[in-house]
């Protein structure tokens, strides 16, 4: 046992399964453990290479396991599935992610810090509030439209729904008008809460060097800049930035074969988070250019004239998610590519 070189642990709330292996691939132990026994056992064994699947308690534990002085190495649960031998339990899971981590070509999940998955929490809680309040305002915009009260979509015309609702004039039900203020009284709750999240993680985003360093690129708010400091890996691990952008699913899906480059539409297999704000901050730019009109000559001008702008859109972000890369890869502030050139 002094030999195991890898240990894979399938992770669970009370019962966990270790599988280790010989540097030759061969098992040295199958192991059930409960939660209480998973580090004391871990603490036993010589320094090896300890991999889990990532998942929501991946990283807790792959902390308290770093601290052992182990080598954790977290592994996508898509890379984990082609490993597993027919019937699916525990043990076979324990296994496969043991033969997962051992391939040398296999793509690993970096730790993240306790700050990480806190300002995560943040991002994701206010995340939450807002298809939460989204919800509210198209649910009190269906019941209202029964009653020929129509407002356009958006938190911004709520307004119009409570001032039909408190115009006496209108032959609205007082049931309606009752049940219409419980919707605006939880709609303003959420209103202020959404609210002081925000400034939350506008501080944060302002006492960072690296969040305030992407903020001097257009398109990036501090949300945005919050989220890729929470949610992406560090920029070293990527070998150029269309890696990030891969990682980010803002490249083309690939159905080459035969020597043939036959490339798709945009994978979207990635940081949905990240992906989804890039996308958003980079309809704004374009948004901005087309009423200020883009400088004469550059890409954005030549795109906008000859593609949908939501395409525009995924190919700005494409580019922003590359420069972000050099940003924070070479701890520069943006550059202006087109005032370089002037």
């Amino acid at each position: 046992m002094n030999d195991v070189t890898i240990i894979g642990i399938d992770l669970a709330k009370r019962v966990f399964h270790a599988h280790g292996a010989f540097a030759d691939g061969s098992v040295a132990f199958r192991k059930k453990l409960s939660r209480p026994q998973v580090l004391p056992f871990l603490a036993q064994q010589h320094r090896c290479i300890v991999a889990m699947e990532a998942c929501a308690t991946a990283h807790e534990w792959g902390r308290a396991i770093q601290e052992l002085g182990h080598d954790v190495r977290l592994i996508s649960p898509a890379y984990v599935k082609p490993f597993v031998k027919r019937q699916k339990n525990d043990t076979a899971d324990a296994e496969a992610i043991a033969e997962a981590a051992a391939r040398p070509t296999m793509r690993f999940v970096v730790v993240k810090t306790e700050e990480q998955q806190a300002r995560s929490m943040v991002f994701r809680t206010r995340d939450l509030l807002v298809r939460q309040r989204t919800q509210l305002i198209n649910a009190l915009r269906g019941h209202l439209a029964e009653h020929g009260i129509i407002a356009p979509h958006g938190p911004a015309h709520v307004k119009v729904l409570a001032a039909a609702i408190s115009d006496a004039s209108r032959s609205l039900p007082e049931l309606v008008r009752d049940i219409g203020a419980i919707y605006l009284d939880q709609i303003a709750l959420l209103d202020g809460k959404i609210a002081e999240l925000e400034k939350v993680l506008r501080r944060e985003a302002q006492s960072g060097t690296e969040t305030c360093r992407l903020q001097t690129m257009p398109g990036i708010g501090p949300i945005t800049a919050m989220a890729i400091e929470a949610f992406a890996p560090p920029m070293t691990i990527f070998k150029r930035g269309r890696g990030f952008a891969a990682w980010l699913g803002l490249v083309p899906v690939q159905h080459s074969t035969g020597g043939k480059q036959r490339l798709g539409r945009t994978s979207k297999m990635g940081q949905r988070d990240i992906r989804r704000l890039l996308i958003i901050g980079a309809m704004a730019v374009i948004r901005w250019a087309s009423r200020r009109g883009a400088r004469a000559g550059s890409w954005l001008q030549r795109m906008i004239e000859r593609k949908p702008l939501m395409l525009v859109a995924l190919a700005l972000a494409n580019k922003m998610a590359r420069a972000i890369w050099a940003m924070l890869t070479k701890q520069e502030d943006y550059r202006d590519p087109g005032a370089a050139t002037v």
